[in-house]
């Protein structure tokens, strides 16, 4: 054999495991506490395929927070149920130190599952309106419960391990932006020990199963929902200049609001306003009398925020002056989420536990986005607060698609689904470590 071939095999043979290996080995055994996921996990599984095939909607989660109630009780866990709805509150004391807050959503979405997934969901339920709906946990809800029971359990089983009160929420009506603030006003920090610390784990559809991602800071948007009704005078098409045609005001007003982002607000400051939906007219040769616009509206800070509600009713107003309109228009803001706000030390403190266990190559620091989430309100109330990002795309996929540019289901699609073992394991893990950084030692 050639010296330099000897060579290489000896600096292969160092270099081992390789690079994939490598990627999916902790920097460090895990704790003791971890060592019980093995044992732990084929009865996650199983809750997970039953949470994911039995989904209920926004303020209809009785049964999905009956299920976790009962489990919790079983583990020496103080439960109350009905906080703020369907809201599930479970204290684990032990002995003197931090009350960490470990929070996760409970509800679904009005999706028609299309996974084609042997365990998918054919629940159809009712909606608000009354309407048939078909449900399906595709925000990944239920991976965010399953990890969250996880996390109970190991802790409920290694009370030797960590002193304080660990505080299981269980949230409804997240996708309606309702449910954290109903718990709070349902005395969440009154009736309950008030937390040291709040944390929660999201599913993300951009990133490997395996891995972990983090924002330090704004993370989230603030997000608000604004309808305008424009009024203008109706009649026939055939002579527009007896009429104030509300179509042409609301097209004018469209493209005006486009400048309160593009010319009123810093280019340094994050800011959306989009126009979702437009509705007027029955006929094609009737003038109607009025026509209504559905806005969203996505900004970080809070001046922000106010700057672009502001704008918009003035935006409004002025256009329909300009058109001669026979009245003002109604400018109505509704369903408001405050941006998620992940504290920058507490962050850093998570993400150097979790980095310790999972490797440094599998936690990445992520972008901030302009979805919204309403755990931003637990943080808002007074308390240190951070949620991070999980990734659920099995690793090959998620390569082939990045090499090729594909684009991936994303959340709320009808055909998301998550590297089920993988995610689920890593979820677990996240959670506990954070939550073990955050207690007291014995």
């Amino acid at each position: 054999m050639k010296p330099f071939r000897l060579l290489a095999l000896v600096l292969a043979a160092i270099a081992w495991p390789p690079e994939a290996a490598r990627a999916a080995t902790p920097t460090k055994a895990p704790s003791p506490v971890l060592q019980g996921l093995d044992a732990l996990y084929p009865e996650l599984d199983a809750l997970y395929q039953d949470l994911h095939q039995n989904p209920e909607l926004s303020q209809q989660e009785e049964k999905t927070a009956a299920k976790l109630a009962e489990r919790l009780r079983k583990l020496g866990f103080e439960v109350t149920e009905h906080v703020g709805g369907h809201g599930v509150v479970a204290l684990l004391r032990n002995g003197k130190g931090p009350t960490v807050l470990v929070r996760t959503d409970l509800d679904a979405l009005p999706v028609e599952e299309k996974t084609g997934l042997p365990y998918a969901s054919h629940v159809t339920a009712k909606d608000p309106s009354g309407q048939t709906v078909s449900v399906m946990h595709a925000c990944g809800h239920d991976v965010h419960m399953t990890a969250w029971l996880g996390t109970a359990t190991l802790l409920a089983r290694s009370k030797d391990r960590w002193r304080g009160t660990v505080m299981m929420v269980g949230q409804p009506a997240e996708e309606q932006g309702s449910g954290a603030r109903k718990m709070l006003q349902d005395g969440l920090y009154n009736r309950f020990p008030r937390p040291t610390f709040a944390i929660a784990i999201h599913n993300s559809a951009t990133a490997a199963s395996g891995t972990v991602e983090y924002v330090s800071g704004y993370a989230l948007a603030n997000v608000d929902s604004v309808d305008v009704t424009l009024y203008g005078k109706g009649g026939h098409g055939a002579y527009p200049h007896t009429t104030v045609d509300p179509i042409v005001l609301a097209a004018r007003t469209i493209l005006s609001l486009q400048t309160i982002v593009s010319r009123e607000k810093s280019p340094l400051e994050p800011g959306v306003v989009t126009v979702g939906s437009i509705h007027g007219g029955t006929k094609h040769n009737i003038i109607p009398d009025e026509v209504k616009l559905q806005l969203t509206v996505r900004s970080y800070k809070p001046e922000v925020r106010k700057q672009l509600l502001s704008a918009i009713e003035r935006v409004a107003n002025a256009e329909a002056l300009a058109a001669n309109a026979p009245r003002k228009p109604d400018v109505t803001v509704s369903e408001g989420t405050p941006a998620t706000y992940n504290d920058p030390e507490l962050t850093k403190r998570l993400v150097g536990a979790v980095t310790r266990v999972l490797g440094p190559e599998n936690v990445h620091e992520a972008q901030p986005v302009m979805g919204g989430e309403d755990f931003s309100e637990y943080g808002l109330a007074g308390v240190p607060a951070v949620m991070l990002w999980l990734g659920t795309i099995e690793p090959k996929r998620f390569a082939e698609a990045k090499a090729a540019g594909e684009t991936l289901p994303s959340l709320h699609s009808a055909l998301f689904y998550p590297d089920r073992e993988r995610t689920l394991r890593t979820g677990v893990t996240t959670l506990t470590t954070s939550t073990l950084e955050l207690l007291g030692k014995p």
